[in-house]
């Protein structure tokens, strides 16, 4: 629409991304805060409440009735201020639409399944959920690739393409795109643990895009030149301020969780910024905490099948320091500060080429 304005009433200042990321931002922020008391009264009614993992730490006990799936007012907040400020024939944006939208109802599916089976907290099979999740991600990549996204593979601190990955890029992309959507799911078990980090690594891919879709900054920066990716920078600040609205109902303690319907789409949607942006590698760095949360569990859980002992006293690892006595608090900031300091060493990355 605010674009409409630019093209049609000669409102110039509507042509410049910022100005449009800025409304986006505000319109999915303003909308979030709006609705989402709405949802938590709706879902206490409703009894559509978050099951506490059996085996979860005891201070996990006083989280239950707690309301989940608020993740689909943020999406639903995020995609409707992003329908408001973009160029609406954009491919890149239509992408991350779809990556949300598919991703959310594959989270839906599972905290539904969860809600109405409260004797059972692990919603889907993890076979289910993967078989899902790699069909969504295919028809993302196959997208991408059919309108000739680069294919180049590029990595931190080298400005020059390592190899062209051709057709093979579409499973690159999916692996990229089904481990990050399961990475971030990982992390959300404390109030606000994957809410911070997923606001801080969207900062950093939405300048990435930004920077890339932008011909005078790729080039000074000597990185690729996507063009017209930079649109996909509004995406990225519409789910931001949506985030950072829920996170005023997800600190601790929680009023509110995300569930399988945030987290899922939240990580999907990363994966696919970072292959926009030509940043698969670096997302490790932008991603640092969900990394950690899922090496923990491989961890643990090839520790535990080959030699049939653990390394930590629970994974995900956040539940490892609960039990070693810290505090949820001082582990959710602690978390938060990683995460911000990855992602500065990511940002810094561009200039050290």
């Amino acid at each position: 629409m605010f674009y409409w304005f630019y093209r049609h009433l000669e409102i110039n200042i509507f042509q410049y991304i910022t100005v449009r990321a800025g409304i986006a931002f505000l319109i999915s922020f303003l909308l979030t805060m709006y609705l989402m008391p709405k949802f938590i009264k709706w879902a206490k009614n409703k009894k559509a409440n978050q099951p506490i993992y059996e085996y979860a730490p005891e201070s996990h006990q006083v989280k239950c009735g707690t309301p989940t799936m608020g993740g689909v007012i943020f999406i639903f907040s995020t995609i409707i201020a992003t329908l408001l400020t973009v160029k609406l024939n954009n491919f890149y944006v239509v992408g991350g639409l779809l990556t949300l939208v598919l991703f959310c109802l594959i989270g839906m599916q599972d905290d539904l399944s969860k809600i109405f089976k409260q004797k059972n907290s692990a919603g889907l099979s993890a076979r289910a959920k993967l078989i899902l999740q790699f069909l969504c991600a295919f028809l993302v990549s196959a997208t991408l690739y059919y309108y000739a996204h680069t294919t180049e593979l590029y990595v931190p601190f080298y400005k020059l393409p390592l190899f062209d990955m051709g057709i093979y890029s579409i499973v690159f992309w999916m692996l990229v795109i089904v481990s990050t959507s399961n990475a971030v799911n990982l992390t959300d078990g404390l109030d606000g643990l994957a809410t911070v980090p997923s606001i801080i690594s969207f900062f950093t891919l939405s300048s990435i895009v930004y920077i890339s879709g932008h011909a005078i900054f790729s080039a000074y920066l000597l990185i690729p030149n996507i063009k017209i990716a930079g649109e996909l920078a509004i995406l990225g600040s519409a789910i931001i301020g949506s985030l950072i609205a829920f996170l005023w109902f997800n600190s601790h303690p929680a009023e509110v969780f995300m569930g399988d319907s945030g987290s899922l789409p939240l990580g999907g949607f990363m994966g696919y910024m970072a292959i926009v942006g030509k940043s698969e590698i670096l997302l490790l760095f932008i991603g640092l905490i969900f990394v950690i949360e899922t090496v923990s569990v491989i961890l643990q859980v090839g520790s535990f099948k080959l030699r049939q002992k653990r390394v930590f006293l629970m994974a995900p690892i956040h539940h490892h320091f609960e039990h070693k006595g810290w505090k949820e608090n001082k582990i959710i900031v602690r978390f938060w500060i990683i995460a911000f300091m990855a992602n500065l060493f990511a940002l810094l990355s561009f200039k050290i080429r």
